[in-house]
């Protein structure tokens, strides 16, 4: 009989982990089979690692997983992902805004022969501007990396073994973790669903970490930033040899001098400031090709807890 594994990211969550747990007790877990629940704590500061361990004495079939530092939630996922033994995996926010019963619905669509199945948000009750914010970004994602994003986004997501084995072997660092997914290319289905406002607990899913998130997904998924640089250089050439040509054709014909300092500035300005970006781009490019090369580990698991390690 099949079994699926419930991978939890956990940082700072002390607050919504017992909560999470009944939920998906009351609503899912005596209705899969054979389960685990698989809980990683990423470096929390607050006693989520000393919750996590008494919920696994009440469930022999939840394993805890302790990493060294906080290092992501794409880490923390990799982790649990690699750590589960089940025929498949779902990912499972802590933060009780995705209902649990949709679980069942991915399940289901797994047994009927997809690899992938992805939780997407027909709707989120969150706040107008973080919605708008959400939106802008899945929308330059369709743009630039993949036009199979979903509209809404979709941050849980249930894999075949196949694919976690896929995903084990990229190894990559600095990505999203779901443009992975979406990039193996196995059958996949869709999964809809209605994102709730968080009501318990406060969000750690902070401005830095939402650009770093948009920086991952462009550069290690795109070469567009590349192409746009070289095209901008191509019209700003054009445009010089055009602007050139015109005073000079009304030096020597109109008698006209040439002046215009300030005018002269503000093009250099601009132009060194548009360079200075085009270099910041390229070292985006350069950073993560030195980041892999070093071949550091994308995570480090400090303890792992489960039933067979207290026999």
């Amino acid at each position: 009989m099949s079994k699926i594994s419930i991978v939890v990211p956990v940082y700072y969550n002390s607050d919504t982990l017992e909560l999470l747990y009944e939920d998906m007790k009351a609503k899912i877990l005596d209705k899969l089979g054979p389960y685990e629940i698989v809980f990683v704590d990423d470096g929390s500061g607050d006693n989520s690692w000393e919750i996590m361990n008494s919920l696994r004495e009440k469930d022999d079939n939840i394993r805890c997983v302790k990493l060294s530092r906080n290092y992501g939630e794409h880490a923390a996922l990799l982790a649990g992902l690699s750590a589960c033994t089940g025929d498949c995996a779902v990912t499972k926010q802590a933060d009780l805004q995705e209902d649990s019963s949709i679980i069942l619905e991915m399940y289901e669509s797994w047994k009927r022969g997809n690899k992938v199945v992805l939780a997407v948000r027909k709707e989120r009750k969150e706040n107008r501007l973080k919605v708008l914010f959400a939106n802008m970004y899945y929308a330059l994602v369709r743009k630039m990396v993949n036009k199979n994003m979903p509209s809404g986004g979709c941050d849980c997501y249930l894999v075949d073994r196949k694919v976690i084995e896929v995903l084990e072997r990229l190894d990559e660092k600095n990505s999203s973790l779901t443009l992975q997914v979406m990039w193996v290319g196995f059958k996949t289905d869709m999964i809809y669903f209605v994102r709730q406002d968080r009501e318990v607990g406060k969000s750690r899913w902070t401005l830095s970490k939402k650009v770093k998130l948009v920086a991952d997904s462009i550069f290690s998924f795109s070469y567009l930033p590349l192409r746009i640089m070289m095209g901008i250089g191509v019209v700003f050439n054009i445009a010089a040899a055009v602007l050139l040509i015109f005073v000079l054709v009304e030096k020597f014909t109109v008698g006209t001098p040439i002046q215009g300092w300030a005018s002269i500035m503000c093009i250099l300005l601009f132009g060194f400031g548009l360079l200075m970006l085009m270099l910041g781009i390229i070292g985006e490019y350069i950073w993560r090709v030195l980041d892999a090369a070093r071949n550091r580990p994308i995570y480090i698991v400090d303890e792992v807890k489960d039933k067979d390690s207290e026999e």
